[in-house]
């Protein structure tokens, strides 16, 4: 996608901020598409067709460090004359530098090597795509109750290039094909209930588009009849589509920005048994065909699958060039690209056997607002869902709030599934804690 004239003034333009006199230099050329057909009630109701190209420039030019962007390629001269002249401008930061090459990705010089593109996407048209879109709708075969359906088809490609003064040359090119639907019913008494389903897949022929109509209404029926649940302390089980609410902030926790800054709640605990022995999570980020899936952080680093938590003891921070320089510690890698927890406390746990090990409790299937503290670990969710007994659903809930702290939270883990959604990035199953505040 991103074709050799473009790499070629990729090239150009970090050899000519060299010439005009910065010392280092890393250029990120991105570019992507994205083709969307959108239906409503079974009728086609939009198209577009969506094209952004960028170009980013970081540059150190006498001790002092600038990033700056343009999406017009074609002529960078007058661009870096003004990006080097605003660099000059700055302070001196001794810690900002290129990582050393070393660290970086040599393996990623094609930007196909995880199997993350399809060459099938060249082969499609705009008719094409809404013959898809069409042909997923369910509505016009008049469902009970369902009163809309709202969906979108979409098909596109990202690919970035990456170059840097110490050599660097990496890419990634990925495409995605995706399908998600918004269905509402109304019941007798004209209350409307709504559920979503999605699905996403790298490769075209991969993609079901088949049964995500008929998920959605379902999801969207099982939300009728919501009845009042007492609060007090109950379990507490994630479903996979939202289980990542409660993994995001403990990586965000790990990064070396957030400690620098005194914005984290496991500050000085490298190396540290903070959570159960239960937990492990790894950055799984090198698994071809698997959404997710980098060679390379955004400075060229070579990422690499290694443990974050390990029954408990946390491995990792997340630390990139600028940081390490900062905190005179280790650099690692920027971010987690694919974290996985693992099964826990067997492998081949479905939602359905955790919930039979809770008994009874809540099952949260959404989030409706809230928000949580990065320096302490708290947190208060607003959520929705269904409660359970003897391991089966009864009724949904709404409107109920869940209150905690994270790390309180981890080590009440009661199970771990093996159900996360292959479409996404994170890969988090079915979660389940027990001893959770809920309020009403």
């Amino acid at each position: 996608m991103i074709d050799s004239n473009e790499i070629a003034l990729a090239r150009k333009c970090l050899e000519s901020a060299l010439q005009k006199g910065a010392q280092k230099v890393r250029v990120t050329l991105n570019k992507s598409i994205m083709d969307l057909a959108g239906t409503l009630n079974g009728e086609l109701d939009k198209t577009s067709h969506c094209l952004d190209r960028s170009l980013s420039i970081n540059l150190i030019v006498d001790g002092r460090f600038g990033s700056f962007s343009t999406n017009r390629i074609e002529d960078t001269d007058s661009f870096l004359d003004k990006a080097i002249d605003k660099a000059r401008m700055l302070a001196t930061d001794e810690f900002r530098d290129l990582p050393d090459p070393e660290r970086t990705a040599k393996d990623a010089t094609e930007g196909t090597e995880l199997g993350l593109y399809d060459p099938e996407y060249s082969n499609t048209d705009a008719q094409k795509r809404i013959e898809t879109a069409l042909a997923a709708s369910i509505f016009k075969s008049s469902p009970q109750g369902l009163i809309s359906e709202e969906a979108e088809y979409t098909e596109s490609i990202s690919d970035t290039l990456i170059l840097d003064s110490n050599g660097l040359y990496c890419r990634h090119t990925e495409t995605s094909f995706d399908y998600g639907v918004e269905m509402t019913v109304q019941d007798a008494q004209g209350n409307k209930f709504s559920g979503y389903w999605w699905d996403s897949s790298n490769r075209r022929k991969d993609l079901d588009t088949s049964n995500i109509c008929p998920k959605a209404l379902e999801r969207a029926r099982a939300q009728m009849g919501p009845r009042p649940h007492p609060g007090g302390k109950t379990c507490l089980v994630l479903d996979p589509e939202v289980s990542s609410r409660v993994v995001s902030p403990v990586l965000k926790a790990l990064s070396a920005y957030s400690i620098q800054q005194n914005n984290s709640f496991l500050t000085g605990k490298l190396g540290e048994k903070v959570f159960p022995d239960s937990l492990t999570i790894i950055d799984d980020c090198r698994v071809p065909l698997s959404r997710g899936s980098y060679l390379f952080d955004s400075e060229g680093v070579a990422t690499k699958t290694v443990p974050i938590i390990e029954k408990g003891i946390i491995k990792e921070y997340f630390v990139n060039t600028y940081m390490a320089g900062k905190m005179g510690i280790e650099p690692t890698i920027e971010s987690a690209t694919r974290p996985r927890v693992l099964a826990w406390p067997r492998p081949g746990l479905t939602q359905d056997d955790i919930l039979e090990m809770c008994g009874s409790g809540i099952l949260v299937t959404g989030f409706n607002g809230g928000n949580s503290n990065s320096s302490t670990g708290d947190f208060s969710y607003g959520i929705e869902g269904f409660a359970f007994e003897n391991g089966k659903i009864t009724h949904p809930v709404r409107e109920m709030l869940i209150t905690g702290n994270f790390i309180t939270l981890w080590n009440n883990l009661l199970a771990a599934g093996e159900d996360a959604r292959g479409c996404m990035s994170k890969v988090i199953p079915t979660l389940a804690f027990s001893n959770v505040d809920f309020s009403a």
